[in-house]
């Protein structure tokens, strides 16, 4: 028991190491890539923080089976190094044995990743879609920064205000520079420029919502040429766009698991095997990595760690074809992913086969040694 205490422990505690640098660094950039888009208007900055919180269960579940694979051959590398472990070996620890032991954090982190996936990750994926959608429906005023100019999300607008109230009504100091579009749909080199000394969003009857400028002047030409015309107003009015707002969550990925289970869509079902396979992903990554932590003390504990996160790294990129390959039918569904499944199961397996013999041999070795 004390044994079984100590090399969980080890696992676990190199697991949580190694996943958190994992979280930092795909969250990192994930959190520039949104932040590039609130930068641009394209998202509101006070969603920034809900949206990476919703999408955390989604990364987890991709981290956790690395962070336990690459757990297991540090944790086993340095006890591999330090001797630990042919110490272990001459007192009875065999591969078998060690493989057992190290299936017991491995199921913890499975019914983790299985929960993740079957339930949280889904819902984060619905919760961020419903953000998204609502960020759809904001105009290019509802994300306004005082003191900022701000492109349009076609490129066609360029907003600038030197301030707006709490209410995000009123604006104080307001430019507007807009391409024109020619008769036949395509952009000409002419522009609109608009410029007033203040600014107030109105909202008819229907929900139309207006943009009224007060006391400023329209600038309407082409650059480089002189044929600029100029218009003072002292009431200007613009129909800001009215978006339309989509409630339904396309994205297959936050479909619940149990609406999948009943399904019979192709799609679906790729899906559903797809969820299946991440907590089996993680058994099987650790029957590969026990034999692959095994290292000779005089060549270091990282010499099998590259080959071992190729090895890794095929494994889930054939997942991940195969999932693609599933929805567009290319592979039989009953077929599936079960059978990349089973193949590095038996690479596991293998590897497991090639280390006994060496294991006795220094198994005896240790003995040896101790008796004399």
């Amino acid at each position: 028991m004390i044994v079984f205490r100590y090399l969980s422990r080890e696992v676990l505690v190199t697991l949580s190491a190694v996943s958190a640098v994992l979280l930092v660094i795909i969250m990192s950039g994930r959190f520039i890539k949104y932040l590039a888009q609130a930068a641009s208007g394209a998202l509101d900055p006070g969603v920034l923080f809900q949206i990476m919180g919703f999408r955390l269960p989604g990364f987890l579940q991709l981290i956790l089976p690395l962070g336990l694979f690459l757990g297991i051959l540090l944790a086993y590398g340095r006890l591999y190094l330090e001797s630990e472990m042919t110490v272990l070996s001459a007192t009875g620890m065999s591969q078998q044995r060690l493989l057992a032991i190290t299936l017991a954090p491995a199921a913890v982190v499975a019914l983790l990743v299985a929960w993740l996936s079957l339930s949280l990750a889904p819902q984060g994926v619905a919760r961020v879609a419903q953000i998204l959608n609502q960020q759809d429906a904001l105009t290019e005023f509802d994300t306004l920064v005082p003191g900022r100019f701000q492109m349009l999300r076609d490129g066609t607008r360029v907003t600038y205000t030197e301030e707006l109230s709490e209410d995000r009504i009123n604006l104080g100091g307001v430019f507007i520079s807009e391409k024109r579009e020619s008769g036949n749909g395509k952009k000409d080199r002419g522009i609109s420029v608009l410029v007033a000394d203040k600014g107030h969003q109105e909202t008819d009857p229907n929900g139309n919502r207006y943009l009224i400028l007060e006391n400023g002047y329209r600038y309407d030409g082409n650059p480089g040429q002189p044929d600029y015309r100029a218009i003072r107003y002292d009431t200007y009015g613009v129909m800001l766009p009215r978006p339309e707002v989509s409630e339904e969550i396309s994205e297959r990925e936050a479909i619940p698991t149990t609406d999948l289970l009943g399904s019979a869509e192709l799609r679906d079902r790729a899906e559903l095997q797809w969820r299946l396979s991440l907590p089996l992903l993680v058994f099987v990554v650790a029957l590969m990595a026990v034999p692959l932590a095994r290292v000779n003390p005089r060549q270091g504990r990282f010499l099998k760690l590259l080959p071992a996160i190729l090895l890794y790294m095929a494994y889930l990129t054939i997942l991940i074809s195969m999932r693609s390959a599933l929805e567009k039918g290319r592979v039989p569904i009953d077929l599936g992913l079960w059978w990349v499944h089973l193949l590095f199961l038996a690479i596991g397996v293998g590897l497991m086969g090639w280390q006994p013999w060496r294991l006795s041999r220094a198994r005896r070795r240790a003995l040896a040694e101790v008796s004399k």
